[in-house]
């Protein structure tokens, strides 16, 4: 690094703006005037954050001067949005009303600035900490889909979660931890996101193309995961111990961390455990190779002063996750494992797993490894009346496949993905009304083969900026936002050679001038330019009703897999080719909201319209006599191919909390989305069963109704419920028939229930929350039609009329959580 780049870097997120601290302070009460203790209260976009004290009482240093969002939350009661001005004179004073709503509360995600989610153009959604941790959650994503109408996920056993919004998934959805965009070979399905989801303290969910602040890679919406913010009073160390586990999979979960704040200096550290093994329902029984075992690291140091602040995060993330492949015996339909490699591979008459694999917490020996490590830097600076924020990060994502079991330690997939991430974005003072916000951003990637035997992808390298302006404007009732982009990214590749390796007997990396090498990726260049831009805008008719509608225009450039691919994805048992010519994929969606609230009630209703150019699907391949092409062992042959296609759809959210009955709640929520494929020749040459696209979730609904033990004074038993769930999910009858890629998936019913409460110590601090649930209560047979375990099948009838794997059955979980 030159001298001039250490100096810009020193300047952009370390250099101590020598401007006068200013401090905040007042108290949290509740409805009633009595002081919530330890209530938390947050500026979300300057990542700061303090607790209350037993009394109630909090102090927030070292803010800049100005107009800050605050948001103001405490177990039980609606999450508080006041604006305050520093300096000030007096404390304030912040009250609190029982049980949660969201509509009020701050985003970070997918505004050009802090804003309150109904007043946002953008259908966005928000989930609290809270509400994740009164689940027992498989995963992060899975954690999300629960709370987010509009949300899905495609899954491969418990523990692997891909994010679908509105029915569009992998490089079409940007997932992000604390702002940073996750880069992790996330075209693939066997692998999940790698973050720590004990760490979590919120999810914020965009539903819609957010090109014009990302880039590529979010034209169908962005998942923010966002993680804690260090809390409690100066100078004190603080924390929590976590335990928890699901009878479904066996899985014992430990986390603990820790975290630290005094005089505007900031730390946190928080170590995370989980391990499973196979996971079980009452058609299958236990489900071979669905263990898994994961060990993460999520470190944070940070200064917060007047002029701004600075804060570097570290993560590491390990993950032995095994690889299912349903083979299984034909009549007794009990699973049997793979011994030999490729020819010598009998499917039918494979060894039978033993009743001690399928319940031992060994991982077996066809896994995979994923490994992944973040650093990163952001930094928000106040330049005159104007604010700088910034991010730089790198990571790094290595990502083994062990498929060979005659030789057990030899990976066939072995990728190394190292991304560099920037982002700039400066926010000019409001100049009569009008809030400009001006940045750019980007990434450079380089990614790799290493010790590997199969070759799904080449090695490439990826370039990658993009510049973007929004302005926002209100006039009375009526806020308006649009903005425009720009993205250049650059793709390109060498020759990439094959060969055997006579020391092992499987395919390596080779020089050209190797006997026998094959090309089989040649060298490949290009640039991809899009133009991305939004317009919207939200009517407050008074204090109860908002109406809000926006038009986007998303912009995807096409991914390696889709334009390099020539090889197996071993997990997926498919052969994959991609198409060099493909141009990038373009949308236009239209948004349409109106969001309702009393002191009683709460609603939302969305209904959205998709248009996509250019959208990249795969289809498969044929021989010239019209037979499926397949290679020696029976992998299917798929290409990626490129046609028009439209979605529809919506949401509806609904939050009953009569004020006269403060102690009872009803939520629901419901979900539909329909796509179809508008490729008019596929639909010349298949009919109906190319009548509409893959992987679109089943519409779904969600009601839970809540009971909350009324809160008395001195009781040491406190935020004490009782809750009852159903998940209402339809039969899936528009789905992609080509070919048999899908099918039909009948429509199930879900319960659920969970009890739970928190004991406090004499003087009103936490002890120890307690959460007991129960999911699939009554031990429903099912396969989610987003479960790609449902199609793992390798005979056309089964003596018990079921085919494919099917999805958990009845889970019995406790988590207890003791914060210090």
């Amino acid at each position: 690094m030159s001298v001039k780049c250490l100096y810009l870097f020193v300047l952009l997120f370390v250099c101590p703006f020598a401007l006068r601290a200013q401090s905040l302070s007042g108290q949290v009460l509740d409805a009633a005037g009595r002081p919530l203790p330890f209530a938390s209260v947050a500026v979300p976009v300057l990542s700061r954050g303090a607790t209350a004290d037993e009394n109630g009482r909090f102090a927030l240093p070292n803010l800049p001067a100005g107009s800050h969002q605050l948001q103001v939350s405490a177990v039980g009661y609606a999450t508080a949005t006041p604006s305050a001005t520093v300096p000030t004179d007096k404390p304030l004073t912040i009250r609190l009303t029982a049980e949660g709503k969201t509509l009020s509360e701050v985003v970070v995600t997918g505004v050009s600035r802090g804003t309150e989610i109904r007043r946002s153009p953008v259908p966005i959604a928000a989930l609290s900490g809270r509400e994740i941790r009164l689940n027992a959650n498989a995963n992060a994503i899975d954690a999300a889909v629960r709370g987010i109408p509009g949300l899905s996920a495609v899954t491969t056993g418990p523990n692997v979660s891909k994010p679908f919004i509105r029915g569009l998934g992998y490089n079409r959805v940007l997932t992000m931890f604390n702002g940073l965009r996750q880069e992790g070979q996330q075209w693939g399905d066997e692998h999940g996101i790698e973050v720590d989801g004990y760490g979590v303290d919120r999810i914020e969910v965009v539903k819609g193309p957010a090109s014009l602040l990302y880039g590529s890679d979010a034209v169908a919406g962005v998942v923010n995961l966002l993680p804690a913010l260090p809390a409690g009073p100066a100078g004190q160390l603080h924390g929590e111990a976590l335990t928890e586990y699901q009878s479904v999979n066996g899985l014992i979960g430990n986390s603990l961390a820790f975290n630290y704040q005094k005089n505007g200096f900031q730390a946190s550290l928080r170590g995370s455990h989980r391990l499973a093994r196979d996971y079980q329902n009452p058609v299958d029984g236990r489900v071979y190779n669905t263990g898994f075992a994961e060990t993460q690291l999520t470190g944070m140091v940070g200064l917060a002063r007047a002029w701004g602040g600075v804060h570097l995060w570290l993560t590491s993330y390990d993950d032995r996750q095994e690889i299912p492949d349903g083979s299984r015996d034909s009549l007794s339909r009990r699973f049997t494992r793979q011994v030999f490699e490729a020819n010598r591979d009998d499917i039918g008459n494979r060894p039978l797993v033993s009743d001690d694999e399928l319940i031992s917490y060994r991982i077996a020996d066809l896994r995979q490894r994923i490994r992944h490590y973040r650093a990163f830097a952001t930094s928000e600076v106040k330049l005159g009346a104007g604010e700088l924020r910034l991010l730089l990060g790198v990571q790094q994502n290595h990502r083994q496949e062990f498929n060979h079991p005659t030789a057990t330690s030899q990976p066939g997939l072995d990728l190394q993905l190292t991304t560099v991430n920037y982002q700039a974005r400066y926010l000019l003072a409001a100049v009569r009304g009008y809030e400009l916000t001006v940045g750019a951003n980007g990434m450079s990637q380089a990614n790799q083969h290493l010790n590997a035997t199969d070759f799904a992808i080449p090695p490439y390298q990826l370039f990658d900026l993009g510049g973007f302006g929004v302005l926002k404007k209100t006039f009375g009732g009526l806020e308006l936002t649009g903005g425009l982009r720009y993205d250049v990214r650059r793709v390109r590749w060498d020759d990439f050679y094959v060969a055997p390796n006579p020391a092992t007997g499987f395919d390596a990396v080779a020089d050209p001038a190797t006997a026998g090498a094959d090309l089989q990726y040649p060298g490949f260049g290009r640039t991809y330019t899009g133009l991305s831009a939004s317009l919207g805008g939200s009517y407050a008719l008074g204090e109860r009703l908002v109406l809000r509608a926006n038009v986007a225009r998303g912009y995807r450039a096409p991914n390696v897999p889709e334009i390099g691919s020539n090889g197996l994805d071993p997990g997926a048992h498919i052969v994959y080719l991609g198409n060099r010519d493909f141009t990038p994929e373009f949308n236009v969606q239209e948004d349409l909201g109106i969001l309702y609230k009393t002191p009683g009630f709460e609603g939302s209703a969305e209904v959205f319209y998709n248009h996509v150019d250019n959208f990249i699907y795969q289809a498969r391949q044929y021989d010239a006599q019209g037979q499926p092409l397949r290679d020696a062992v029976g992998n299917s042959t798929y290409q990626f191919q490129q046609a028009a296609a439209s979605l529809y759809g919506g949401e509806i959210a609904l939050n009953f909390h009569p004020t006269a009955l403060p102690w009872a709640s009803l939520r629901t929520g419901a979900a539909l989305v329909i796509g179809l494929n508008e490729n008019a020749a596929l639909r010349e040459r298949v009919g109906d069963a190319g009548r509409y696209l893959p992987l679109i979730p089943a519409p779904t609904s969600r009601s839970e109704l809540r009971l909350v033990a009324p809160e008395r004074a001195g009781r040491r038993l406190t935020n004490s419920y009782f809750r009852f769930t159903v998940d209402v999910t339809a039969a899936q009858n528009r789905f992609y028939a080509v070919d048999g890629a899908e099918t039909r998936t009948p429509g199930y019913v879900l319960c659920g229930t969970g009890v739970g409460t928190t004991f406090r110590t004499k003087a009103g601090r936490e002890a120890m929350q307690l959460v007991l649930q129960a999911d699939n209560l009554f031990d429903v047979a099912y396969q989610a039609h987003l479960n790609r375990l449902k199609y793992f099948e390798y005979y056309r009838a089964s003596p018990t009329g079921r085919l494919g794997v099917f999805s958990p059955g009845r889970s019995l979980s406790a988590k207890v959580v003791v914060p210090f």
